[in-house]
């Protein structure tokens, strides 16, 4: 095997900040080299208090924002609605422009604030990051704070890569409208987009469902798959037994087995090296 067989992945952690539990077990798999990229967010009151510990591992992973909204944190801003709701009025252009670019500024601002830098990349909460008006408000501001930079913050791109109803939905939620922009803007992307499942079965059911996303891979470009870990599930967290499930198996041995097995590596979607354990 020649170093040009092996597939490339951006293993990101979504949702940082959440909950104590969702940090912990973001932090421990990126000490264990488990994770190269993960989604801050920034709404989230534990946010200030969880970027110290996130600060100690910097140099292992990507950071980004996860724009939100339709977590309880973006309801209790003001903004923030069901997905079903969010979908319904981005569809149907309800929201106006400047309030979406102004709310996805103070995401960005907050990050920024905590973090002291310039996010490695940018994403959503539900793929709302893609949502019609949304994605254009996204791009004006993309544009007008990090334009000029020599490191463009990557932008995930929800088109997925292995077939089944919830990838045909996950598409439709305006990827392609995101991905003709990002190329006709010549801004960085990592696409196709895995880890989609129904937060359901056991933790061999997981297992299975990482060995066929890995054997979906593109040859040609590195793809992401998201994961959704915690250390323990929270009462008031819906897929809470999910996320434990997913933390023990991305902690456990038989995750770094299958990603040598399906000669997969991970990398960073912004290109900067991973740092060794």
């Amino acid at each position: 095997m020649t170093q040009a067989d092996i597939k490339q992945v951006v293993v990101c952690a979504d949702d940082y900040a959440l909950n104590a539990p969702v940090s912990q077990g973001i932090v421990a798999l990126a000490v264990l080299g488990r994770l190269s990229a993960t989604s801050v967010m920034t709404l989230s009151p534990r946010w200030a208090e969880d970027a110290v510990a996130l600060r100690d591992v910097r140099e292992r992973l990507d950071v980004g924002v996860h724009l939100d909204w339709t977590s309880r944190f973006a309801m209790d801003a003001g903004h923030g609605h069901g997905l079903n709701v969010v979908m319904a009025r981005a569809m149907l252009h309800l929201y106006r422009a400047q309030a979406v670019q102004d709310e996805i500024e103070r995401q960005l601002d907050a990050f920024e604030a905590h973090w002291q830098a310039v996010p490695d990349h940018i994403d959503g909460h539900q793929h709302i990051q893609q949502f019609a008006v949304l994605r254009d408000a996204l791009a004006e501001v993309l544009m007008r704070r990090y334009g000029s930079s020599d490191q463009r913050p990557w932008l995930r791109v929800s088109q997925v890569a292995q077939p089944g109803l919830k990838a045909k939905v996950i598409s439709a939620m305006g990827a392609h409208a995101l991905e003709r922009w990002a190329q006709h803007s010549a801004w960085p992307t990592v696409s196709p987009l895995l880890g989609a499942y129904g937060f359901d079965g056991g933790l061999d059911d997981y297992a299975r469902h990482m060995q066929t996303w890995l054997a979906h891979l593109p040859a040609q470009k590195p793809a992401l798959i998201m994961c959704h870990p915690a250390v323990s599930a929270q009462a008031d967290d819906a897929i809470g037994t999910a996320r434990k499930r997913e933390f023990a198996y991305l902690a456990s041995h038989d995750f770094v087995q299958h990603m040598v097995d399906a000669n997969v590596r991970l990398v960073r979607g912004s290109g900067k090296p991973m740092q060794e354990k």
